[in-house]
């Protein structure tokens, strides 16, 4: 069975989208070795989304470029489930499966359609309830060089919450674009 791994680019400031989840600043980033996106999408077998980035990318779809359009580019191909309250709001979109879950079980599902390949999480929130149940197997980091100010934290806990990682070296071809692998401690 595939590993839960959670990636994302953020900015130097700790965020994985603009405000209004503006990703258009990704479009920026230093260019990582062409073939690091299949290389990366090759693993996965699901994802799992939030429904505010599910929303977000249909509302932005005439702005965003071809790294933000698609997972990986346009790279991937498996099956996306989108954790949301509304299921039903998503019944005439063929390309996702709606789930209305907890993280533990939507993982669970994630997993069997993954098979033997990984689940990787696109979402801060439910990453971080993924940490809180010590679900993540892998963090997958890139960053940014730019400043956003405002929008999604990478890790939002109110009150603060330490989660120590251990260093898993870089991700090949993406030294500069700063990709980097990190296992729980």
């Amino acid at each position: 069975m595939g590993r839960v791994v959670w990636g994302f680019t953020m900015s130097l400031d700790g965020f994985i989208a603009g405000p209004g989840h503006d990703m258009r600043w990704l479009e920026e980033m230093p260019p990582a070795d062409p073939e690091v996106p299949e290389r990366l999408a090759a693993a996965v077998g699901a994802i799992l989304s939030g429904r505010r980035g599910y929303d977000a990318a249909l509302a932005q779809r005439a702005e965003r470029g071809e790294l933000t359009a698609e997972a990986y580019g346009g790279a991937w191909q498996g099956t996306e489930f989108v954790l949301t309250h509304r299921p039903e709001e998503l019944a005439d979109d063929p390309t996702v499966i709606a789930l209305d879950a907890d993280v533990v079980t939507a993982l669970e599902r994630a997993r069997e359609a993954a098979g033997e390949r990984d689940v990787q999480i696109i979402s801060a929130d439910i990453a971080r309830q993924a940490l809180e149940h010590g679900l993540i197997e892998e963090m997958q980091v890139f960053l940014a060089p730019v400043l956003l100010g405002d929008g999604t934290r990478v890790f939002s806990v109110p009150g603060g919450r330490r989660i120590d990682w251990v260093d898993a070296g870089p991700i090949p071809g993406a030294e500069a674009a700063g990709g980097r692998r990190y296992r729980p401690r």
